[in-house]
């Protein structure tokens, strides 16, 4: 599949505007054992000043990546059970980002299922962030990574058009639940769910 890159310069900000942006987009992943990639479904925008966001608290070892220039990947552990992978999304030092939450598989769907044994259907996959990072073998050996460069993880263009898009609330979260920062697209069967207002 032939997949063009993304420039830095094509990645609007700030995080919520990136976040539906990045709707419909692709994430590649180039693995040793083959290339994987999906379709970017569901977003998270985590913007300044959100006392939900790793980044409220000021710059740490573990969000350092937060406050790399929009389109670098923060990756880190959550729950003690699995990764969850974002793209920076502000300017050099300033700490936002946007969480994905779901992909539509595209490549490397066996490679995939080797990742994620048992799961019997293909759009459920890459279905919730720890879901996706399981399924692409993201880890946080690829925190802080460019993913606007040739690597190991990079984002691609839209492969075909994107259907319409909702937005509603954040899942998972206990502060500043009432802002509509998240973002599928409607009707995509590998969306996590479509909790609060939906719009």
């Amino acid at each position: 599949m032939d997949i063009r890159p993304l420039s830095r310069s094509e990645l609007p900000v700030p995080a919520a505007v990136l976040a539906r942006w990045l709707i419909g987009k692709t994430l590649v992943r180039e693995h040793r054992r083959g290339r994987m990639s999906g379709r970017i479904v569901e977003t998270e925008a985590y913007v300044v000043g959100d006392a939900s966001g790793h980044a409220y608290r000021g710059k740490t070892a573990r969000n350092a990546s937060l406050f790399l220039e929009r389109g670098h990947a923060y990756v880190y552990f959550v729950y003690g059970c699995w990764f969850s992978l974002n793209v920076s999304a502000g300017r050099a030092g300033i700490g936002t980002g946007v969480l994905l939450r779901a992909l539509e598989p595209l490549e490397g769907v066996a490679l995939m299922s080797r990742h994620r044994p048992g799961v019997p259907k293909d759009e459920d996959l890459a279905r919730g962030p720890g879901n996706l990072a399981t399924a692409l073998d993201i880890n946080r050996a690829l925190d802080g990574l460019d993913l606007c460069a040739p690597g190991p993880l990079w984002l691609g263009d839209a492969v075909r058009r994107r259907g319409s898009i909702g937005s509603g609330t954040r899942i998972g979260i206990s502060r500043e639940t009432h802002r509509l920062l998240r973002f599928f697209e409607k009707g995509n069967r590998s969306v996590s769910g479509a909790r609060g207002p939906v719009l």
